[in-house]
């Protein structure tokens, strides 16, 4: 009888982990905001979806999470906008390989920042020129944007810089060691290392203009980009408010995810969005009335399609 009950027990386990929808976050690196806001989603989407198991994974960001859901297995990835759009059309980073993607929440703003310490000098992007600086880690899309906002400066990525390639933590702590000049990041506010780097001793975090390059970027890369402020008071030590380009942030899957699992999704995250605001403060700007179709340059998924249309969104 014990055998027979052990036996019950043993299959009913094994059908309901088969039974299991077990899925991956694909977030960032560990000092930016994907990191935290993707551990976020997905203690809910475990916690709140029956039978939906989720595990956040870090990543070196946006390229490397739009090559995870190219696999076609069960991703969800935080994603900017601009690479997404390659990873669409097969560009940039993802010539010969197009992605079939499908957008399911227009997520918040990522602002670009360029960091220095005034003990370099470095007041312009002019300024960056013949110095020591990281472009982003290698599957970032930080490294996409940045390329772009210095051949907008009239910059020559590989001649005019000294070019790293390190993530957002390595580049503050490349700083520290003053074994890089200054360093491009594009995220969320306030992101964690920046903030590290704000609060450093005997260190005055400058932050560079850059909200003029988004117009020569819109005109070759097409209508990605906008210019936005990130207020003196996000980090301690700036001198005034820091004039930026921005690109709205966007999670996206494969378009084979099921429609339903895309609007269980969607319908966690807005019905417990309070347990994630309280993982990081980015999850105030996700908001239905947000959803729209210019925001992205990837098609709305059908599930979530949707869930707006319960909710009276009009994307268009």
């Amino acid at each position: 009888m014990k055998l027979f009950k052990t036996l019950v027990i043993a299959t009913a386990f094994i059908f309901s982990h088969a039974n299991a929808e077990n899925l991956s976050i694909a977030t960032g690196g560990t000092g930016g905001v994907y990191y935290p806001m993707g551990g976020g989603l997905a203690s809910v989407l475990s916690k709140y979806i029956p039978g939906m198991s989720a595990t956040a994974e870090v990543t070196g960001g946006s390229v490397d999470n739009l090559n995870l859901i190219g696999t076609g297995k069960p991703y969800v990835g935080f994603v900017m906008a601009d690479a997404a759009k390659d990873a669409q059309v097969g560009e940039g980073k993802f010539t010969g390989k197009k992605i079939e993607l499908r957008t399911l929440l227009i997520l918040y703003p990522n602002l670009m920042h360029v960091a220095t310490v005034e003990s370099t000098g470095i007041k312009s992007m002019g300024d960056l020129k013949g110095k020591r600086v990281s472009t982003g880690s290698p599957g970032s899309a930080t490294e996409v944007m940045a390329f772009r906002e210095l051949e907008a400066a009239g910059l020559d990525k590989d001649k005019d810089v000294k070019r790293e390639r390190l993530s957002v933590a390595e580049s503050v702590n490349a700083i520290k060691d003053r074994k890089i000049d200054a360093f491009f990041w594009v995220g969320g506010l306030p992101t964690a290392a920046v903030t590290d780097l704000a609060n450093s001793p005997g260190m005055k975090i400058v932050m560079i203009d850059n909200a003029n390059e988004s117009i020569a970027m819109n005109k070759k890369y097409g209508d990605l980009y906008f210019p936005t402020v990130i207020p003196k008071s996000t980090y301690s030590g700036m001198a005034k408010d820091n004039k930026v380009s921005a690109v709205a942030n966007i999670l996206v899957v494969n378009a084979n995810m099921p429609d339903d699992q895309a609007y269980k999704i969607i319908q966690a995250i807005f019905d417990h969005k309070i347990d994630l605001v309280r993982t990081h403060q980015e999850y105030i700007n996700v908001l239905l009335e947000n959803q729209k179709s210019k925001s992205s340059p990837v098609a709305f998924h059908p599930g979530a399609l949707k869930y707006f249309k319960e909710h009276n969104v009009k994307i268009n």
